[in-house]
């Protein structure tokens, strides 16, 4: 691991089997293979978080670097349709680490458990956000009326208290999960669409109150409609994609509830119910007719048909006898069946079929890889051009007033014909100030 261009102070511990190097975060795959050129194995394991929070692409940007900057981390990937990331470690990594980064990040994880897939979170969260979106909608709609009545002729206005009522509520109770997000992303030196959103109806409001204050009897111009329906129209695409989310997360869900929870296992001629993860290979599996097969096997004992669907597409029944090969979550028909396990867990068509599909989610294309820089230049453009145009509006305007007086001092100024000054005698014609008799000689008049 010294030869490799970076590292130093390379030191090996014999006897917990652990080596320390200095180098840089991008040369891990370089020791790696160099310990691996050298005839030894780094040991590495997987492991899934689920995170919550997660509500856009650049909530999965955040939390891989996140992630990735935890020693041990070899390779991070976040499936926002499933809310879960999948790591590859080095060596033993205690997963509160992996935590406390995922939370330091402004999210909460933590380990993912496949025995306990649960949707029912996900359900009430999508009812939180409708009920919200109807709420601030029926806020948001009178404030937007007016507006929508001038074109046939109607000129009216709510009153200024009551657009305050109406956009108050909109702004910080349901607009509140903006404010939240946006302290999260300052909190971990990033910046996100919520603090777009949060700072510029943050302004709407706030000018909307300060023209209220200093109306002096006249009616203001109020900004408060303007503050209410950006939030609702952004709650409304939060809705519909939450929606589309879980919409598509429905196939993992509908592949997982294929898998039977318990089996009858045959011990000694002895039937007995235990949960799938208690079997182990070679164990015998009683299965009944109706039933699914719990586990991948090989038919011992029975005739029976099997419906495999959802493997091969395949409506009709196929038949099964000693020797065959059944496939878990497949339906049995019309007999019993003994079957032996071959393969369990990870290991059966059923779950490399859900990995498939989740990997296929949490695939990304080359393109992607620009999507951070963009998304962070686009946040810091929009929050750095209000500046910019300040700037470059008060230095054309000093250079207006530059050019301005400049042509003033050379532009005539008619005070009138006949205007004199009488101390002198003089007269101001054309923005000279003349001698009289200068005057009459350069215009050739007699006195």
């Amino acid at each position: 691991m010294s030869k490799v261009i970076g590292a130093s102070a390379v030191s090996v511990n014999l006897a917990t089997e652990q080596a320390r190097v200095q180098a840089p975060g991008d040369s891990l795959p370089a020791l790696i293979d160099a310990v691996a050129k050298a005839g030894y194995s780094v040991p590495q394991q997987s492991l899934e978080l689920s995170i919550d929070g997660m509500t856009c692409a650049s909530c999965i940007g955040r939390v891989e670097r996140a992630l990735g900057k935890v020693a041990g981390v070899k390779s991070v990937s976040v499936n926002l349709a499933n809310e879960r990331a999948h790591l590859e470690l080095l060596g033993q990594i205690d997963p509160q680490t992996l935590i406390a980064a995922v939370t330091k990040a402004g999210y909460s994880a933590s380990v993912w458990e496949a025995e306990h897939p649960s949707t029912d979170n996900q359900q009430q969260r999508l009812h939180r956000e409708r009920l919200a979106l109807i709420i601030a909608i029926a806020l948001a709609l009178p404030l937007v009326l007016p507006m929508l009545l001038q074109p046939f002729g109607v000129h009216w206005m709510l009153p200024a208290w009551a657009q305050f009522a109406l956009a108050t509520p909109v702004q910080f109770i349901f607009g509140a999960r903006f404010y939240v997000a946006a302290w999260k992303a300052v909190r971990a030196g990033a910046g996100n669409m919520d603090l777009l959103v949060a700072l510029g109806t943050s302004a709407g409001y706030g000018l909307s109150l300060y023209e209220w204050a200093t109306a002096a009897g006249r009616m203001p111009h109020l900004y408060f409609e303007a503050s209410a329906v950006v939030i609702a129209l952004v709650l409304l695409g939060k809705y519909l994609e939450s929606r589309a989310k879980r919409q598509t997360a429905s196939a993992i869900r509908a592949l997982e509830a294929l898998r039977p929870e318990r089996a009858i296992r045959v011990t000694d001629g002895h039937e007995q119910d235990v949960a799938i993860s208690a079997l182990r290979l070679n164990d015998l599996v009683m299965v009944k007719p109706g039933e699914r097969y719990p586990v991948d096997g090989e038919v011992i004992e029975g005739q029976s048909h099997a419906d495999e669907a959802l493997i091969s597409g395949e409506s009709l029944p196929v038949p099964k006898q000693p020797g065959d090969k059944v496939t878990g979550g497949a339906i049995n028909g019309e007999g019993r069946l003994l079957v032996r396990t071959q393969a369990l867990g990870a290991e059966t068509v059923l779950a490399r079929i859900i990995r498939l599909v989740e990997d296929a989610q949490a695939a990304k294309a080359p393109i992607q890889k620009l999507e951070p820089g963009v998304r962070a230049h686009r946040t810091a453009d929009c929050l750095g051009n209000p500046y910019r145009l300040v700037a470059v509006w008060r230095a054309d305007g000093n250079r207006a007033d530059q050019r301005r007086d400049s042509a003033g001092d050379r532009l005539p100024m008619r005070l009138g014909p006949g205007h004199t000054d009488g101390d002198h005698g003089r007269h101001w014609r054309g923005g000279a100030l003349r001698n009289s008799d200068q005057g009459r000689r350069s215009t050739g008049a007699s006195p």
